[in-house]
């Protein structure tokens, strides 16, 4: 169990309540599944971008023309390191816990977000497992989605529609701590 994860969700706990597992997403850079179009995309646009910039100013192009490309610049720059940083920096400061009551999520330096769910009213839970015993588990919404195109997504993809615990090791083992307590509720 992860120390710095348990004495904050440690300072969530209600009387008669206990921690049965605290831990934090996986840490440091991850290259996900969505990367292996995301990258080859934030490569054209943001060297799209920069050679356009560099030309515009090489060529002593009006002003206009380098403003113009300025904002292609930023969001190409994000695209190719910035969303990598903010993902990793996200998730150093997520806290997850399991007590014999609730789950907890809490997310947020400067602000921080606690999410409570109890488990006796948990509509739904389910595991999702990556290779190398890594997974998520998610807690299905208890509102139902509605129909038209807000319910809509594509082919082979599952709708995800409610809060979970995202790439944590031992997600099989942890999935059973979930359920176990589930069952032992009075």
């Amino acid at each position: 169990m992860d120390n710095r994860a348990y004495r904050l969700i440690e300072q969530q706990l209600q009387p008669h309540e206990s921690i049965l597992w605290a831990g934090q997403p996986k840490q440091g850079l991850l290259l996900q599944r969505a990367d292996a179009i995301m990258i080859p995309i934030s490569l054209l646009w943001g060297g799209f971008a920069l050679v356009w910039e560099y030309l515009a100013y090489r060529q002593g192009a009006p002003l206009f023309f380098m403003l113009f490309g300025a904002p292609f610049v930023v969001i190409g720059l994000y695209m190719m390191v910035g969303r990598f940083y903010f993902d990793a920096r996200q998730r150093k400061q997520t806290y997850y816990g399991i007590t014999n009551q609730r789950v907890i999520l809490l997310s947020g330096a400067r602000q921080q977000h606690v999410q409570s769910l109890e488990l006796a009213t948990l509509p739904g839970v389910s595991l999702t497992e990556f290779p190398g015993g890594s997974g998520a588990i998610s807690f299905a919404s208890s509102v139902p989605l509605s129909g038209g195109l807000g319910a809509m997504s594509w082919p082979g993809v599952a709708r995800f529609t409610g809060p979970r615990f995202n790439l944590i090791d031992n997600s099989n083992k942890v999935f059973r701590i979930l359920r176990d307590a589930q069952r032992n509720l009075p």
